[in-house]
């Protein structure tokens, strides 16, 4: 379990890091700029990666590991992303920590009281919580009177999530016996 925990931990922080990063771009094809980032397709993995270690190892080893991607991911964030002369740049790190510590929290606890239902109960009724706390709180910090879309841009990376989510669903269902094994 100890090499799991590990690669988990800094699978996670590698998440927060790669979704801090692409957040900021929104996608410019079809019209999708005033609603949608490339963060919404990466983030969803720090739910998967939660809920795995939740089923595999149980709620205190979930929330250790949401802890140590936390610390990972801010010290990425703030290293490597984070443009100190750019006020939208620092918002975007305070609020993906808020954000992120919140919200899988959140999955853990929800993931924990769920986890007797049938094995997609658990991780899709989290994740989608989560996902939806997560996707305001951060958007509202981050961008909130900046002249920035915050709420339509929130809105479209939420559906994205959601989808995500829904996907996640299939190498949740494929790892969770690679991890129970390990």
């Amino acid at each position: 379990m100890n090499k799991a925990f590990l690669t988990l931990s800094f699978l996670m922080g590698l998440v927060v890091l790669a979704s801090n990063y692409l957040v900021q771009f929104p996608i410019k094809y079809y019209g999708l700029e005033e609603i949608l980032t490339y963060g919404a397709f990466s983030y969803p993995i720090a739910f998967l990666i939660t809920d795995l270690a939740n089923r595999s190892f149980g709620k205190l080893i979930a929330r250790k590991i949401v802890y140590i991607g936390f610390l990972i991911g801010i010290l990425f964030t703030l290293v490597f992303s984070t443009n100190f002369a750019d006020f939208i740049s620092v918002r975007i790190a305070i609020g993906s920590g808020t954000a992120f510590i919140i919200a899988q929290l959140l999955d853990v606890q929800i993931f924990h009281q769920l986890r007797q239902k049938k094995w997609f109960v658990a991780p899709l009724t989290s994740s989608l919580i989560g996902s939806t706390v997560d996707t305001f709180l951060f958007f509202f910090i981050s961008f909130y009177g900046t002249g920035i879309p915050w709420l339509t841009l929130s809105l479209g990376d939420l559906a994205v999530k959601i989808f995500v989510a829904l996907v996640m669903l299939i190498p949740f269902r494929l790892l969770l016996g690679t991890l129970k094994a390990a």
